[in-house]
């Protein structure tokens, strides 16, 4: 692996994560190719704006959550795949409401080369430190809808105000927003804005051979 990249929760102490696509909880209903754990890998570029992300977020009282880190371009090419198979149904409901999932693409909910796969790009969100709970957002990780967009009508107030407050926290850390999705941050001046990676997130060994 190129030594840039690490787990990010080594480098950014008492952040949480759910790699969802290790899971069976994502918008495909099933752990997705390359990730073969459930960890969040990224660039040490990425983890040391994290960090001071953490320490602001923490002064407000809130700790972060990371859903997805780098992705590798194989987890990309199986979503492309599973969005030309027939509809099954099982996740379109929580994921994709209101779309046919061969629109995912052209809409900007997937892309067929992710920042994902540069390695210094995160989705996340925001929770309470006092009591663990996540902090409401109006909408949850990967829900393909208008209501996902920063500025979307129908999020109440304190949605729209916890949305503002991560967007601030991020982009004081150099971070840049994605306008249709408020969890998806990408860092300005990223290490690799022109490289692709392929390596599985695996365990330690594993990710250290097949980089």
């Amino acid at each position: 692996m190129n030594p840039d990249f690490v787990f990010v929760d080594e480098l950014v102490p008492g952040i949480r994560w759910d790699a969802k696509y290790a899971t069976w909880d994502n918008f495909t209903g099933k752990p997705v190719d390359g990730y073969d754990a459930n960890r969040i890998v990224g660039t040490r570029e990425l983890c040391a704006a994290l960090e001071k992300v953490r320490e602001s977020a923490a002064a407000l009282g809130f700790g972060l959550l990371l859903w997805d880190g780098y992705r590798p371009q194989r987890a990309v090419d199986s979503f492309l795949r599973w969005s030309k198979e027939p509809e099954d149904g099982r996740t379109k409901q929580r994921h994709y409401p209101n779309i046919d999932r061969s629109s995912m693409f052209e809409r900007g909910y997937v892309a067929a080369k992710s920042g994902h796969s540069r390695g210094s790009t995160v989705d996340l969100t925001l929770f309470h430190l006092a009591t663990g709970e996540l902090v409401a957002m109006g909408g949850d990780h990967d829900l393909m809808d208008p209501i996902s967009h920063h500025h979307a009508d129908g999020v109440t107030l304190t949605e729209a105000r916890n949305r503002r407050q991560l967007r601030t926290l991020m982009e004081e850390a150099g971070f840049a927003g994605y306008d249709t999705e408020w969890w998806h941050y990408t860092l300005r001046h990223e290490p690799y804005p022109d490289t692709y990676f392929d390596f599985p997130i695996s365990s330690v060994e594993t990710l250290l051979v097949h980089g």
